[in-house]
């Protein structure tokens, strides 16, 4: 069994009106980058990477660096391939679009190894402790229209926030920091209103705030009895973080702009966080995610994967929670208190909800089932993937020159 092609997929998808924004940015579209890597005997692994910006660099670090690497090697030694792809970039892909490629490719390795082996990836990363995981519903995000008018928009938020309830959801997560303090407070009062108090609410603000301003609103959240604060500082500032952490009690959560085990021994080792938040897609994939989640076990601190992007990265990071133990163990795991959770974006996602034969979906008992099919267990639609296909420049070009 040895790798014969390698190929990656630009996709996009225009939202229309159901674009939203974080704190940071509008979201106009889904993008991402999905590698196809094909063994000899035919077998088709899949990853993904470059979720966070424009997934072109990330394809060309696979196109034009990587990919030549590891032709004719076997997908069996995921390990290390994963060692020497970093070594080899090491001077200057230390962070970013090179450690996101990296993250692709191993992620198909595993799932043409789980298939080789004729298992699921969670029973190669150990055995899995859960056949389906609790789910938290990410959404409240800014529509636009609110930014002007927090008054306006509170009545569809809170009927968003209700909605989830009703769907099956006992944890949400809020998005905060684009409007101020105050207005962001008057947000809050509304969803703890349509979801009770027994609902747990979880917020995330994408880096919005200095120190400062990141206490100010912690103790707010507080008041709302929230559960997590995600990413109160900017990535960089560890400081910040320390700083925030030893003051608030609400538990500190960050690491989705973190990359590979060093990156996450430094976040962690210096008392960064509460709960680190690796995504799978973007730290280096299943092989360092393992190594992340040692680092993290020594120090006691719980590891919930960061969700975005497609079905696929949906799939990577379900086997990556079935193979957690409790943290730490204990006779009655309670969601979020000791076990892990899984963040499903109620945000339309076409990438995440057409793209794969299979559909990945919230049950009836709160909880998404763990794919049980060997390697990720899922299938790319290549007929549904060619529609989302981002042209390439150069036929861009072209087609622009024939106009």
């Amino acid at each position: 069994m040895k790798i014969q092609s390698v190929k990656t997929y630009v996709l996009t998808v225009q939202l229309g009106n159901d674009r939203f924004y974080s704190s940071q940015c509008a979201f106009p579209e889904r993008n991402s980058l999905l590698v196809r890597i094909e063994t000899d005997d035919g077998a088709v692994g899949w990853g993904e990477g470059g979720q966070y910006g424009p997934a072109e660099p990330v394809a060309a670090c696979i196109d034009h660096v990587l990919a030549p690497e590891i032709i004719g090697r076997s997908p069996r030694e995921s390990g290390r391939i994963w060692e020497e792809l970093y070594a080899a970039t090491r001077d200057f892909g230390q962070k970013g679009s090179y450690i996101e490629a990296i993250s692709a490719i191993d992620i198909a390795l595993w799932d043409l190894k789980g298939q080789s082996f004729g298992v699921p990836v969670h029973e190669l990363l150990g055995g899995a402790f859960r056949q389906s995981v609790p789910a938290y519903a990410t959404g409240c995000y800014y529509r636009g229209e609110d930014v002007q008018d927090i008054e306006r928009g509170l009545p569809q938020l809170a009927e968003e926030a209700h909605s989830y309830v009703q769907a099956g959801f006992d944890l949400l997560k809020i998005k905060i920091g684009l409007v101020s303090i105050e207005d962001d407070r008057r947000r809050l009062e509304a969803v703890r209103s349509a979801v009770g108090p027994t609902t747990g609410i979880l917020v995330d603000c994408n880096h919005a705030y200095n120190a400062t301003t990141a206490i100010r609103m912690g103790r707010v959240l507080e008041e709302f009895g929230c559960l997590l604060f995600e990413e109160p500082v900017p990535p960089e500032d560890r400081d910040g973080y320390r700083r925030v952490r030893e003051t608030l009690d609400i538990s500190i959560a960050g690491g989705e702009a973190e990359y590979a085990r060093w990156g996450f021994r430094d976040l962690i080792s210096s008392g960064c966080v509460d709960i680190a938040q690796p995504d799978l897609c973007v730290c280096g994939g299943f092989s360092e995610w393992q190594k992340i989640n040692a680092i993290a076990s020594a120090y006691g601190v719980p590891v919930l994967p960061h969700v975005w992007g497609s079905g696929i990265a949906l799939a990577a990071a379900l086997h990556a929670i079935a193979a957690l133990p409790p943290m730490p163990h204990t006779a009655n795991p309670i969601p979020l208190q000791n076990e892990p959770v899984v963040e499903f974006d109620q945000n339309h996602n076409p990438l995440r909800d057409d793209l794969l034969t299979q559909t990945i979906a919230i049950g009836a008992d709160g909880k998404v089932p763990v794919p049980q099919g060997a390697g990720l267990g899922v299938t790319v639609d290549e007929s549904t993937l060619r529609q989302f296909k981002k042209q390439d420049s150069q036929s861009v070009a072209e087609a622009k020159e024939l106009s």
